[in-house]
C-alpha cells in the first residue's frame, strides 16, 4: 500500500496544535521536556485522565516508566506571559536531561504527586499512570488526573505562533539535537534499539 507520506504527516500533525510542557520527578532528581503528543484520554468528567506519548531516547521516558507520575502543562499565548512561555519551551526543548539540570532557571513548586508545577505555564494537570502503551520507538502514558490548576488566564501557545517566535539558532540547535533522537526512533521501529 502506497501512502502519501506528506499528507498523511499534515493531516496528523494537524491534531496536535499545542506544545506541552511535561515534567516529573524520580529519585529526587527532576526533569521535563516539551511534547506535541499531550491530550485528554477520558470522557468520564469525574475521573478525568491525561495521555502523552515519549519517545524512550529521552530521560523524561524512563523518568516516567520509573516514577508512574507526570505534569502536563499549557502555555501561555498572552503578551505579558509570551517571554516566560518561551523561555520554558527553549529550556525544556533545547536540551536533553542526560545533559544536566533542566529545571534550575524555572520557577516551580512541588506538586501533589512530588513533581515540580511550573509556575509560569498557563495551565496544568498532574497524573498518576494507571496504563501505557508500548509503541516500539515510544510509549504512551495515560495517567488519572490528581490534581490541576490554571495560572494565567487568556489563549494557549499554539505550536506555529511559538515557533515563528523561537531565534533562529535556537531552532537549528533543536533540529541538530533532533537528529539522534528521530535515528534512536527509527532503529526501535524497523530494527533493534542496540542498532543490530
Amino acid at each position: 500500500m502506497d501512502v502519501d507520506l506528506d499528507t498523511a504527516n499534515s493531516v496528523l500533525s494537524g491534531l496536535r496544535p499545542f506544545p506541552v510542557a511535561i515534567t516529573t520527578i524520580e529519585g529526587g532528581f527532576a526533569n521535563g521536556l516539551m511534547s506535541l503528543s499531550g491530550g485528554a484520554a477520558s470522557i468520564v468528567p469525574e475521573a478525568p485522565r491525561a495521555t502523552v506519548s515519549l519517545t524512550k531516547y529521552n530521560k523524561t521516558h524512563d523518568m516516567v516508566a520509573g516514577s508512574g507520575i507526570f505534569v502536563m502543562h499549557l502555555l501561555s499565548a498572552e503578551e505579558e506571559y509570551l517571554d516566560a512561555s518561551l523561555h520554558i519551551l527553549r529550556t525544556l526543548g533545547g536540551s536533553s536531561g542526560r545533559d544536566g539540570d533542566k529545571m534550575g532557571t524555572l520557577r516551580t513548586r512541588t506538586g501533589v504527586t512530588g513533581a515540580p508545577v511550573l509556575l509560569d505555564a498557563h495551565s496544568y494537570v498532574e497524573a498518576r499512570v494507571c496504563a501505557s502503551l508500548d509503541v516500539q520507538e515510544s510509549t504512551m502514558f495515560v495517567g488519572d488526573v490528581v490534581a490541576a490548576g490554571v495560572l494565567r488566564g487568556g489563549e494557549r501557545l499554539r505550536v506555529g505562533p511559538a515557533w515563528g517566535r523561537l531565534p533562529k539558532d535556537w531552532i537549528e540547535q533543536y533540529e541538530a539535537n533532533h537528529v539522534p533522537q528521530l535515528e534512536s526512533a527509527r532503529r526501535y521501529r524497523f530494527g533493534s534499539p542496540d542498532g543490530d
